[in-house]
């Protein structure tokens, strides 16, 4: 996968901006059939604008190492916390930029990162087919917005970071619910579920199996 380096500012006060790297798949084309997207967001060591940070860990750093993805993977860069104001109208930028699908808009992120898709999909589940957050926080939100958003969390059973009790509650008020959540816990790991979590082939075809109508 090849990689290029863009910028956004969004419309907020302030009119703050965002810069993101973006992984191409080799067989991209602009003309062609239109892609996935997968909108991936990093957690707390990689915060910055140093865009190189990105590679230091779990999903750019597989990218780098040679994992291949069927996917337009964009991975922005927060420079304090995660702010909805700035990944939503991101997000619509991004689809529109690229050759994408906007029936297979896919959302991951790795602890912090999983607490940004939470809070990403508590606002833009309509944009959105399915998502992966990996060791996220709880986050109070509203699980209507879940309802029709195909879930699969993952999240190691030793964490010294983020405790697992933390998934338990937000996987036990979404399915309260009704909500559809997979939830896949690994008894001996510590923070870095993103390791099995990301290099499990059935991950990414249990995403490309749900678009939007």
């Amino acid at each position: 996968m090849r990689s290029e380096d863009r910028s956004f500012a969004a419309t907020t006060a302030g009119n703050k901006s965002i810069s993101y790297r973006t992984y191409i798949p080799k067989d991209y084309s602009e003309e062609g059939i239109p892609f996935p997207l997968l909108f991936f967001m990093h957690g707390a060591g990689e915060i910055g604008t140093d865009l190189d940070l990105l590679e230091r860990a779990t999903l750019p750093r597989f990218i780098r190492e040679g994992l291949e993805l069927p996917f337009v993977t964009v991975c922005p860069q927060c420079q304090e916390m995660w702010d909805v104001r700035i990944l939503e109208p991101l997000l619509d930028e991004v689809i529109e930029r690229f050759n994408v699908d906007a029936a297979r808009v896919y959302v991951t992120g790795s602890s912090m990162g999983g607490l940004g898709t939470w809070m990403l999909c508590n606002v833009a589940s309509d944009r959105v087919a399915a998502i992966a957050p990996v060791c996220p926080s709880f986050i109070p939100v509203d699980p209507e917005n879940f309802k029709r958003l195909p879930v699969w969390v993952f999240h190691g059973a030793m964490d010294s970071v983020v405790p697992i009790e933390e998934t338990d509650r937000m996987v036990a008020l979404l399915r309260n619910a009704g909500c559809e959540v997979k939830f896949t816990e690994y008894r001996d790991l510590d923070h870095n579920a993103w390791t099995p979590a990301y290099h499990d082939p059935e991950l990414w075809q249990w995403l490309l199996s749900h678009r939007k109508a």
